[in-house]
């Protein structure tokens, strides 16, 4: 498939099957994602598997949708607010790449903020050091939604002299 097809096929799945994935497969894809562009090769990601104990005491409210895998990708504050950004930034390259692995192999995924809270950062034992960038939910998908419409991007462009 060709990439443009993986990107505008690609969707946020909010109910997946229960059906296990091969974690091997799944450490691919983050490998796969750690190739994300970022600033002075900081490789600012950090990935937290969450079990099923954490994952109850987090009490999302549809359970990440029965997802067999939940993981909070946090990116490292940095130095400075520029360094920070840019982590951000690069983090969230990384999340789209592992996503997009995912899918080219029929696996679905949802991004959410749902660790960002105080309380779930707690929970989860995150320090002030980290960001959280998402929760990112794994699974085959029960169902798999319509495109939502886009603005073109023309309505996006604006040229400078």
């Amino acid at each position: 498939m060709k990439i443009a097809d993986l990107i505008t096929s690609r969707r946020n799945i909010k109910k997946f099957k229960p059906e296990p994935l091969d974690k091997n497969k799944v450490l691919e894809w983050l490998e796969a994602a750690s190739w994300a562009p970022n600033h002075k090769m900081t490789e600012p990601w950090e990935i937290l598997f969450v079990g099923p104990e954490t994952r109850a005491e987090i009490n999302h409210k549809i359970d990440f949708g029965g997802a067999p895998i939940v993981m909070v990708v946090l990116s490292k504050k940095g130095k400075t607010e520029v360094e920070r950004e840019e982590n951000m930034a690069a983090t969230a390259c990384f999340i789209q790449n592992f996503m997009l692995a995912a899918w080219s192999e029929g696996v679905g995924t949802f991004w959410s903020s749902a660790a960002a809270s105080k309380r779930n950062r707690d929970i989860l034992n995150i320090s002030d050091e980290y960001d959280v960038v998402g929760v990112i939910s794994a699974g085959y998908p029960e169902e798999i939604p319509d495109p939502k419409p886009r603005t073109p991007i023309s309505q996006k462009i604006k040229e400078l002299s």
